[in-house]
């Protein structure tokens, strides 16, 4: 069970999908904040709402233990070489103490500052990327509804200054070849849904995260929820017009 394991050691690491499951495994009825955890270190890495991480601080130091956040910036292939980015929340103290294994983890640390500023800094992170892929859909399919070859388009882009670092790296999966999912749209959307739950709880405009939601929303109509994020491009231009079910569908 999770508190047999909670009681085997004194730092733990959690890295779940979605709120609900960081929810479940913290507090739920079998969760580790119901086992005896006093003095334990809780490092939780997962992409969560800013207002989750503040409940589950406050919920692990009620039951005697401490946590720092630490969701990062990076995907598949920074993991393996361990250069992903930590963006963390919490005491100076707590981190003091996560530093041995985030440092193994890592290649840099970034303290964002109290729990849940990790949270909001890693949405921060996300919301351009995720613009990114549909604001490049959006392009491809101007250029295509005008004759342009789809291919020639992405490299056109990949040499221009309206490039992403990776843009070249991920051509092969925006032309629909299969490979190494490294985010996939599904989970992009569950962190559009956060960011525009957390801007509207702070007051600011998400207009380009509410467009692109509409394009993943897409996507994951045509079955591409579990490829890559850039499968987005293949619907994001028609997400919005009347012909939008006919693309959906790919």
């Amino acid at each position: 069970t999770l508190q047999t394991l909670v009681a085997q050691t004194g730092t733990i690491i959690t890295m779940l999908h979605d709120d609900a499951a960081a929810r479940d495994v913290y507090t739920g009825p079998t969760g580790v904040c119901a086992a005896e955890v006093t003095g334990k270190l809780f490092i939780e890495m997962s992409t969560l709402r800013p207002s989750t991480i503040r409940q589950l601080h406050a919920d692990v130091q009620a039951a005697g233990a401490s946590m720092v956040e630490a969701p990062v910036s990076g995907t598949v292939a920074p993991a393996r070489d361990g250069k992903l980015v930590a963006l963390v929340g919490g005491d100076e103290a707590d981190l003091r103490r996560a530093d041995p294994v985030l440092n193994a983890l890592t290649k840099r640390i970034v303290h964002a500052g109290p729990a849940g500023q990790g949270a909001l800094l890693k949405l921060v992170v996300n919301l351009p990327l995720a613009a990114y892929w549909h604001c490049l859909g959006e392009a491809l399919a101007l250029g295509q509804a005008g004759g342009l070859d789809r291919r020639l388009i992405v490299e056109t882009i990949a040499e221009s200054s309206a490039a992403l670092a990776v843009l070249r790296l991920k051509i092969p999966s925006i032309m629909g070849q299969s490979g190494e999912v490294a985010f996939d749209v599904a989970s992009m959307r569950k962190d559009l849904l956060a960011i525009i739950e957390t801007s509207a709880a702070l007051g600011t405009n998400t207009s380009a995260a509410s467009a692109a939601l509409d394009a993943y929303n897409c996507a994951i109509s045509a079955g591409l929820g579990a490829e890559d994020a850039v499968a987005v491009t293949r619907t994001a231009g028609y997400a919005s017009t009347p012909s939008a079910d006919d693309h959906c569908k790919d």
